[in-house]
Order: C-alpha cells, then structure tokens, then sequence
C-alpha cells in the first residue's frame, strides 16, 4: 500500500484565452510523478507554451523544471516529470517532483486559442 495520495486536477478548463495563465501552487502530496495534458482544440492562429516550475520553500521563487514546444495546431500534448523517466526534450523531464509545482500555460502571440489543461499526480 503507498503512503502517497495520487492528485488529480483541472487547472484550467476549456476556455478561449488570449493571455498567460498562472495556475495557483499545486501541493505534490508527496508524490514523484507528474503527468500534464495541454488540449488544445481551437488553436486558430494563437500559440501557447506550457512550463512546469517548482518553488523554492526557502526563497519562495520559482524555477524551470521542464519547458513545452509551442502548441499552435489542435493536439493533445503531454507532459511528463518523473525520476525514472526518460528524458525527452520538451516533453519529459528526468527529475524529482518538489513539495510545490506551478504550471503556466504562456500565450506567445494575443491571438485566440481554445484550450483546456489537467493534471495527475502519483507514487
């Protein structure tokens, strides 16, 4: 039996955005792998980039564990964090989850795009 709690979650429900989204600090609950679909379903002619930061407890700042390619077509992209992954540029990263996670979905031009974004978290 694991001790960890898996976490799901909608960070951003299907919306048309034309802004960067900050989603609020997400708590790791202990667990060491991070899954994240992007799914864009009306791209038009907007581009997004999602990134997935941790948070330092000590400085409470921010840094880049894993940066996304920009999405600019109707896909379903994910993301992944883990220690025992393999790394791929873009769309995993070989690494331990910390205790807080931000995700941000970056909006590279002021077009349009329809998109929704969820995660799961888990042993």
């Amino acid at each position: 039996m694991s001790v960890f709690q898996p976490v799901e979650g909608t960070s951003l429900a299907s919306a048309a955005r034309t802004t960067t989204q900050t989603v609020s600090d997400i708590d790791t609950n202990g667990c060491k792998y991070l899954n994240v679909v992007l799914d864009m379903t009306t791209a038009g002619s907007g581009s997004v980039t999602l990134t997935i930061n941790g948070k330092d407890p000590a400085s409470g700042k921010y840094y880049l564990i894993l940066s996304g390619a920009a999405v600019t077509s109707n896909t379903t992209n994910r993301y992944k964090v883990g220690p025992n992954v393999t790394a791929s540029a873009n769309a995993i990263a070989q690494d331990y989850l910390p205790k807080t996670i931000q995700l941000v979905v970056t909006a590279n031009n002021a077009n349009t795009a329809t998109y929704s974004l969820g995660y799961s978290i888990t042993g």
